[in-house]
């Protein structure tokens, strides 16, 4: 039996990277689509999140069962309950990919972005990929170096999402209602995807050390 959990927890971990390369792999198409009026590569991005979602689910059945079956404790335990709790958070941050390619595929031929916001959303696409990529490293090397990274790079994320909308409180700014909503929207889902990783990253700090208390005092 024991033989068996140690094969479903080794399982658990490579689904957990799984859905984080498929993360990683999802916010650059979308941005890339975003960016560059890229239609058929926002539908790539769109379809694809089906994939997300179904590993999600075997994460999810796998850690119910190994509960119920193994009554896993310790250190077991909480591997198991990190994985439910990571696993929800990655789908989240390939359903933010998903609605910022969506906002890429209406907008085609135009883009989603006005001129006035392209350098601040350009910054932001950057932010998120490299958030993702840590992601991806956080979670199969587990080097709290990188946990603290992600905390630094959502603080950039959270500044750009204040930039977007101080611009558009500026004196003299002109906008459409519809790029007007573009902006607020978009924006927050970049500033979303950066708090999703941030509760990752917590979740792999609370794993490796046992501290749950972990604010951003711990990284």
């Amino acid at each position: 039996m024991r033989t068996l959990f140690t094969a479903e927890m080794s399982e658990l971990a490579d689904d957990l990277a799984a859905m984080a390369r498929h993360v990683s792999v999802a916010i650059d198409r979308a941005g890339e689509a975003l960016l560059t009026q890229n239609a058929e590569l926002a539908q790539q991005v769109i379809a694809e999140d089906a994939e997300l979602d179904a590993i999600e689910e075997t994460v999810d059945e796998r850690c119910v069962l190994l509960i119920a079956q193994q009554q896993p404790v310790g250190l077991d335990l909480r591997t198991i309950i990190v994985g439910l709790r990571i696993s929800a958070a990655l789908e989240r941050m390939g359903d933010l990919a998903q609605h910022i390619a969506e906002f890429a595929r209406r907008a085609y031929p135009d883009s989603a972005i006005p001129a006035s916001h392209t350098e601040t959303i350009t910054a932001m696409v950057a932010a998120s990929k490299k958030v993702a990529l840590e992601i991806v490293e956080l979670i199969e090397g587990r080097d709290l170096n990188v946990a603290a990274g992600i905390v630094s790079d959502d603080d950039t994320l959270d500044e750009l999402h204040a930039t977007s909308y101080r611009l558009m409180l500026e004196d003299g700014y002109t906008a459409t209602p519809q790029e007007i909503l573009n902006i607020a929207l978009l924006s927050r889902y970049f500033e979303r995807f950066g708090d999703h990783a941030v509760g990752v990253s917590r979740r792999i700090v609370y794993l490796v050390t046992g501290d749950h208390t972990g604010g951003r005092a711990l990284i």
